[in-house]
């Protein structure tokens, strides 16, 4: 009970962490000419730009699974319909 407790905590503070990193995003060193700048900017937009980047392929993956095992499905109804056949 308590291994599944200190994760579940974990995986709330990762879930914290990570939604503080997007919305305040991440100081990253600008150089100027005089002198450099640390700054800060949202990580929303990169985020975006990831979502963008990684969703398409992976609802693609869904998409093929479904296929497959749609595909398996059928492949299998055959088989059962073949063996009632030769029972019968």
């Amino acid at each position: 009970m308590s291994g599944s407790l200190m994760k579940i905590i974990i995986g709330v503070i990762l879930i914290i962490v990570s939604v503080w990193w997007i919305v305040q995003g991440s100081s990253y060193i600008q150089p100027l000419k005089d002198s450099t700048l640390v700054t800060s900017r949202p990580a929303l937009a990169d985020f975006i730009v990831l979502v963008n980047g990684g969703l398409p392929p992976f609802v693609a993956l869904i998409g093929l699974l479904v296929v497959w095992l749609e595909l398996d499905n059928i492949k299998i109804q055959k088989e059962l319909s073949q063996e009632e056949k030769k029972k019968k």
